[in-house]
């Protein structure tokens, strides 16, 4: 494919699909803007930005919006934009996505793919030496697994809502459990892929037919939406059916952990919020970094869902004015950039009062149904020189009578239920994305809606919580206020009467009865996941025999809520979460090869020896 140049507006001029060759002799088509100087001619040799993304280097980028332009931008405006202040910036498609040569495998070539972009941009004329990063979800994917491998010339970097510290414990697998989003986004972006036709028709019959395979379990390759793609199902069932961490999960690509000591010592900004899949990555590049390196660092959690920051709700929940990133953090999303690569880049020096942590503390608000139908949550935004702010840990205790205990009291006992995975629980938000049409991230009440995707009949209205394979254990009415800030550590001692099962884990802020909303409402805060076989270790299975006792800790992603007076804190234990999570048939077979379902008696003791229990961040009040 033949490179073509052109002027954009007098400001810049584009060279389009430049065919740059990787280590393998596959090419990767790349997009290089460069700004016109006085005479017409571009000035050399300037700062690079690079933005490798496989949702198309022309394309419209659903993030690239504002509070006050809410109209999708293309990445080609966005490239003109930073052009237009004095960078080049090259854009460009990942292996095997639109105008780029090779095979898609999600993930696994973009280290060494953006390594050898890095030697590419170093060698062009117009490149001083100094190359910056950007990129939202797998642009902040492509961003890290570079980085793992120390590319030359790499000065600074942008991560927003990714960025793998390690797939296997968060963002493909959870737990030992496996994220099903990964499902839905092959599904979406198979339908781009060069084989599929672009119809509306087409489209909405492939989401009923996803719907189809939803209810469907366990799925099988070359039966599913995908097996017109091979390549997108091969890469689905490749990492579906990984369940021990095994080398593979150590790749670059997959496992930041693993290579944090190679990243370069440069500035770094980490964009994240408490209803992305990724908060978990974020918080850990920031804290691995922060551990390692010298160079500022900038961190910034918000309350939204994936890349919606310029908005002030997540699913039926409202955060109020100050919960965007707009007008509180930075003007907007491409001003917050510009500042970063001003400073970084050309050596622009930023304001002197700036506190390089920022994150929304969610809570506050009246608690009424404000005019688009949301609860108001309400919410601030809190600044410091580093994560996590103070906090002191405060346990509660799991008991027999479903209360929350500041102590374990009372005899020793255990609570039982009956897990059907041919009746899982049913998702109602939480931190995920791409998941539609079958799920949707955000802050929900824990009630069954019309609108509710589920794997068996359809939804009853009724709470989650009524549910007889949930378990509820909450506070009493809170008489002061509580601030729940960083890490939550569910521990359990559990048994099943079956060889593998799973145990959920959902922190809920639950609303007293109000005149907006007469049988309360009850917010999904954060949740996790624990797969029994695993309990020994990552990279081992080990079944369970009947009725043995064994203790283990699920890891709930980190939020930031304050929980008011009269509101009660409630964990719900279960064993399954679906679709966030692929279902456990508690039967012990090899990952995602199970043939048949088997309904499992769980139980979760308490008290005694085995006192179940939350472990919570609290921060003290002003």
């Amino acid at each position: 494919m033949d490179a073509g140049r052109e002027t954009v507006r007098g400001a810049c001029e584009v060279e389009r699909d430049v065919m740059v060759p990787m280590r393998d002799g596959v090419c990767l088509a790349t997009d290089v803007w460069r700004p016109l100087g006085a005479e017409g001619t571009p000035p050399s040799p300037l700062p690079v930005i690079l933005e490798r993304t496989p949702y198309d280097k022309q394309g419209v980028s659903r993030s690239e919006v504002s509070a006050t332009n809410p109209r999708s931008a293309t990445r080609a405006e966005i490239a003109a934009f930073f052009a237009a202040h004095g960078f080049i910036v090259v854009t460009q498609d990942c292996r095997g996505r639109y105008r780029s040569q090779g095979t898609f495998r999600k993930y696994m070539s973009e280290a060494e793919d953006g390594y050898d972009t890095l030697e590419w941009i170093l060698r062009q004329p117009w490149c001083n030496g100094k190359i910056g990063t950007m990129g939202f979800s797998y642009g902040a994917h492509t961003q890290c697994a570079l980085a793992c491998l120390n590319p030359p010339g790499l000065a600074c970097m942008l991560i927003d809502s990714g960025g793998l510290s390690s797939a296997y414990r968060s963002g493909v697998r959870h737990g030992g459990a496996f994220e099903l989003k990964q499902a839905t986004w092959a599904c979406r972006h198979a339908l781009k892929s060069a084989n599929a036709v672009e119809d509306p028709a087409l489209i909405r019959a492939r989401e009923e037919e996803l719907r189809d395979w939803f209810r469907r379990m366990p799925w099988q390759p070359e039966n599913s939406p995908l097996a017109a793609t091979p390549e997108y199902e091969r890469y689905l069932f490749e990492q579906w059916r990984g369940g021990t961490f095994s080398d593979y999960w150590r790749q670059p690509g997959l496992y930041a952990e693993g290579y944090y000591d190679s990243f370069p010592d440069i500035p770094t900004a980490i964009v994240g919020s408490w209803y992305d899949p990724y908060v978990s990555s974020s918080l850990a590049h920031y804290r691995e970094l922060l551990r390692r390196n010298h160079s500022p660092l900038r961190l910034i959690m918000g309350p939204w869902t994936h890349g919606n920051r310029s908005v002030t709700f997540a699913g039926d929940i409202d955060f109020g004015r100050q919960a965007t990133l707009d007008g509180n953090i930075a003007d907007d999303y491409r001003e917050l950039r510009l500042a970063w690569f001003r400073r970084w880049l050309r050596d622009v020096e930023p304001r002197e009062d700036a506190l390089p942590v920022s994150w929304f503390e969610m809570g506050g608000g009246s608690g009424r149904r404000n005019s688009a139908g949301r609860l108001d949550h309400g919410g601030r935004w809190r600044h410091a020189r580093q994560w996590p702010p103070p906090t002191a840990p405060r346990e509660f205790y799991f008991s027999a009578d479903g209360l929350l205990r500041p102590a374990a009291s009372g005899e020793a006992g255990y609570l039982e239920y009956r897990y059907d995975p041919d009746d899982p629980v049913p998702t109602i938000g939480g931190s995920l994305a791409s998941g539609e049409p079958v799920m949707q991230g955000g802050a929900f009440d824990q009630r069954e809606t019309p609108a509710l995707f589920k794997y068996r009949g359809a939804p009853t209205g009724r709470p989650l919580s009524e549910r007889a394979d949930v378990l509820t254990f909450e506070t009493p009415p809170l008489e002061t206020p509580l601030l729940v800030t960083g890490d939550i550590l569910v521990e359990l001692f559990v048994s099943s009467d079956c060889p593998d099962t799973d145990f959920t884990a959902k922190l809920v802020a639950v609303y007293p009865p109000s005149q907006d909303f007469p049988e309360g409402f009850a917010m999904n805060l954060t949740d996790g996941i624990f797969r029994m076989r695993y309990r020994d270790g990552w990279d081992r299975e080990t079944t369970m025999r009947p009725g043995e006792v064994c203790v283990i800790r699920i890891e709930l992603c980190a939020t930031s809520n304050l929980f008011q007076a009269g509101q009660r804190l409630r964990l719900d234990i279960s064993s399954s979460n679906y679709p966030r999570f692929d279902i456990n048939p508690n039967t012990g077979a090899a990952e995602n090869r199970a043939g048949e379902f088997r309904i499992a008696t769980n139980r979760v003791y308490v008290n005694g020896a085995y006192a179940s229990r939350v472990v919570l961040p609290v921060v003290e009040r002003e």
